[in-house]
């Protein structure tokens, strides 16, 4: 693993994966994150990293001087404009890969756990500043869809669906991704959440899907510290969990060969990410999820996307 970005608070404090998975509600798990995440920003005196709350921007020239607020001048002595509703309401759809080899788990948990608390956490996030979440669930095709929305009750239907466990298919990008052109018109933010363990060439042409339609894309490659590691301890039968075929492998023989084609996997998606413009993180199931979400605003600060808090709780 390459070595994780500073944070503004020590990673210490985070909740262990293992005792987050133990946590059996979905809802429970992404409140417990986010709250955690909060509470440790507001505490550090870390200031490398900045996470703007607010609902104004600042005056440019050329913008209209009707909508400057002027009671906030009075205190700051410099110009703001109250965004409206489009501009600061985000739309945002999470796809969650629920193919076979994310049930692959050398922890208590499995990489599809991770991966659906990792979409909890965002979704309480967002829906917590008003934004509009909405879900994919894939496999070699659409399993669960519900478009993005903030309304009462709406988080609470995403938790259930994320709660769904599937045996799914092979990892198969290309329906799916023709599904989410179909059906998402507006152009907002797209978070894929997948191990993304599919041919190169077929994972360029899919996420330039996400391209043609104008979308900010994030992506999360989640992988399990054995698949990233293969320290396995004695010979034995694998099994791809997509193809079911099996191999009696000596990991020992056979490791570095393996940690090789998978960095040069990783390396390429990075490539096509870096390419296309998408924000990439590879996360092990072992890291703290507080981190996950460190990265997630991260890349949205650092694309100028405005992160906003809201004073109220979460709707559920």
């Amino acid at each position: 693993m390459p070595a994780s970005s500073p944070t503004p608070f020590q990673q210490e404090s985070f909740i262990d994966p293992k005792a987050l998975m133990a946590i059996r509600s979905l809802e429970m798990r992404a409140r417990v994150v986010v709250e955690g995440f909060l509470n440790g920003l507001h505490r550090s005196p870390f200031h490398g990293f900045s996470v703007e709350f607010t609902e104004y921007r600042q005056y440019t020239p050329g913008d209209d001087t009707r909508y400057l607020d002027w009671q906030l001048f009075a205190r700051t002595d410099r110009y703001y404009l109250k965004k409206f509703e489009d501009e600061t309401n985000l739309r945002c759809h999470l796809l969650v890969d629920q193919s076979r080899s994310m049930n692959y788990g050398s922890l208590a948990h499995s990489k599809s756990d991770y991966a659906r608390t990792l979409a909890a956490t965002l979704a309480w996030f967002l829906n917590g500043q008003g934004d509009a979440v909405g879900l994919f669930a894939f496999a070699g095709k659409i399993l669960d869809y519900l478009p993005a929305r903030h309304k009462h009750g709406h988080l609470r239907q995403l938790m259930l669906a994320l709660e769904k466990e599937s045996a799914g298919d092979e990892t198969d990008l290309g329906e799916p991704f023709r599904r989410v052109a179909e059906l998402v018109h507006k152009r907002g933010l797209i978070v894929l959440i997948s191990d993304l363990l599919a041919p190169v060439d077929e994972l360029g042409r899919n996420l330039g899907r996400l391209t043609a339609a104008g979308h900010e894309v994030v992506i999360f490659q989640v992988l399990d510290p054995k698949e990233l590691s293969f320290s396995f301890d004695h010979a034995m039968l694998f099994e791809d969990v997509e193809s079911r075929k099996e191999f009696y492998l000596d990991p020992e023989t056979v490791r570095s060969e393996y940690q090789r084609r998978l960095q040069d996997h990783t390396d390429a998606v990075e490539n096509i990410c870096r390419r296309l413009g998408f924000a990439f993180h590879r996360l092990s199931t072992d890291q703290s999820l507080e981190l996950a979400l460190f990265d997630f605003l991260k890349s949205r600060s650092s694309r100028g996307k405005v992160v906003r808090r809201r004073t109220q709780s979460a709707s559920t």
